[in-house]
């Protein structure tokens, strides 16, 4: 009896979520519960959900406010139905006598995302360090769809492998947006603050056209927002709008990431980008 026997429904999703390596490079307060929607669009049936989280006992120890807030966030994390797996520091000492800490929870999570493949049809790795490009590649030759979520500082061989890399910065509601205005506003609604890319500007006559994601449980292959099947949007911007440090002639790099407020358009039911401030994706 093959794995694919034991089916039950949809596609089989497993979520491994480097948490230190998101925490320090842009994902500080990322929704979990909004990953892992994501992650299981479509009705996808969730098979796993791991978060490996580094814990410093000794501080810990002293420290109540660190305890406290880390156990919390421990708890949310189950509550959202995530296997928290503990990597504790561990402390040092140099030849010149200064204490440093490691975690590294790189080879608990490859371990466990190569032997849990194996019953897995849709793997989603959240993480933007290149040391699991190989970890990627070896889940691919297993018949795994691989997608990777990260915010900055991605390794550019991990964008490559992927089946599918989407910044984090651009799932809706997944990282919220710190900005006033936008209260009691969805994402997409107009008022509503969202992010997106620039993918066409015309710089003679000084405006462009910026893309969005609107709806996750759309085809995110459909890049076309005319097409019914599209999970995009797109909002008219003027230059104006955009800050004067950005390059216009390198607006429509798909590693700027614009933050922008969405407003009624020139003509009905068209949108434009209003307050536009540029996230650069760090590589």
């Amino acid at each position: 009896m093959s794995p694919n026997d034991f089916r039950t429904g949809g596609l089989r999703v497993g979520v491994y979520v480097d948490v230190a390596n998101l925490a320090m490079n842009g994902g500080f307060g990322m929704q979990y519960d909004v990953l892992r929607a994501f992650a299981c669009r479509n009705g996808q049936e969730p098979m796993r959900l791991n978060a490996y989280v580094s814990f410093d006992a000794e501080r810990a120890r002293s420290d109540t406010d660190y305890r406290l807030g880390q156990n919390r966030f421990h708890s949310r994390l189950r509550d959202f139905g995530f296997k928290v797996i503990v990597k504790e520091v561990r402390w040092f000492t140099d030849d010149t006598g200064s204490r440093f800490g490691k975690s590294n929870a790189d080879l608990d999570l490859a371990v466990d995302a190569l032997l849990q493949s194996e019953r897995l049809d849709r793997v989603l790795l959240a993480t933007g360090d290149g040391d699991f490009v190989r970890l990627v590649n070896a889940m691919q030759n297993r018949g795994c769809r691989v997608e990777v979520v990260a915010f900055d500082n991605v390794a550019a061989d991990l964008r490559r492998e992927a089946d599918l890399f989407l910044s984090g910065y651009l799932i809706p509601d997944l990282l919220p947006a710190n900005r006033t205005g936008s209260s009691g506003k969805r994402w997409g609604e107009i008022g509503s603050v969202v992010r997106g890319v620039c993918y066409a500007y015309d710089t003679e006559r000084g405006y462009g056209f910026v893309r969005y994601i609107a709806d996750i449980e759309a085809d995110l292959s459909r890049t076309d927002s005319r097409d019914p099947g599209s999970s995009y949007a797109v909002a008219f911007v003027h230059g104006t709008e955009i800050p004067e440090s950005v390059d216009r002639n390198t607006l429509t790099n798909r590693n700027l990431v614009f933050e922008f407020q969405l407003a009624e358009g020139a003509e009905a039911g068209k949108t434009k980008a209003v307050a536009v401030r540029c996230i650069q994706a760090r590589t």
